[in-house]
């Protein structure tokens, strides 16, 4: 299981409109790569959000997060906002969170699980079964799936550890050592050299 915080910082607009890019791309990614994904984000304004926490976890989780942490996420476009603006380089922060040593322990009234066909790793004798597992977190609406394991109780184990870690995730991003931490990113960001380069509207791969 990996764990990452994507940040705009202290950046305008446009990099919130790249955090949300590059939320849909890694949940796209994993979803290729037959990776479950979890995702929180802070409250969207129109653009996107400031912040969000990514939770992967699957045999691809690894090579994910270490592809899209290699430097900061360059984002080269002219702005959507103000077509007359100058400015067409938009940075975001791509963290790697260390994972809790102990996830708290969530309530059973707290929790809903909810269970489904899927595909994806664990071959047919997943497809023929409901053996895919959704962990509500009902307080607040975040929610986390498991479609690894071949049997529902497996799974259903794994939904509420990767719950548990995108709570976690959460509750540390109100705290003020979090906050700092995304203070220290953005202020790395443009200063430090880009990993992964996108382009355009469309935010394709450069």
């Amino acid at each position: 299981m990996r764990r990452l915080l994507l940040t705009a910082g202290r950046g305008p607009a446009e990099c919130r409109i790249a955090v949300a890019h590059a939320l849909a791309r890694i949940a796209d990614e994993a979803d290729a790569a037959d990776c479950d994904c979890a995702i929180a984000r802070d409250q969207n304004d129109r653009h996107g959000p400031a912040s969000a926490i990514i939770v992967l976890d699957g045999p691809a989780a690894v090579d994910i997060a270490r592809r899209w942490t290699q430097g900061s996420l360059l984002w080269v476009c002219r702005s959507p906002l103000r077509p007359h603006h100058g400015r067409k380089n938009w940075f975001v922060g791509v963290v790697d969170l260390p994972l809790p040593q102990q996830v708290p322990a969530l309530a059973a009234a707290d929790v809903r699980f909810e269970s489904f066909r899927a595909g994806g790793p664990g071959g047919q004798h997943q497809n023929k079964t409901e053996s895919a597992v959704r962990a509500v977190h009902v307080p607040t609406g975040l929610a986390a799936i498991a479609r690894d394991g071949r049997s529902q109780h497996r799974n259903k184990a794994l939904a509420l550890a990767r719950l548990g870690a995108l709570l976690d995730g959460r509750a540390r991003l109100a705290d003020a050592g979090e906050a700092r931490l995304i203070h220290d990113a953005h202020d790395s960001i443009e200063r430090g050299a880009a990993g992964l380069r996108f382009e355009g509207p469309e935010f394709r791969p450069a």
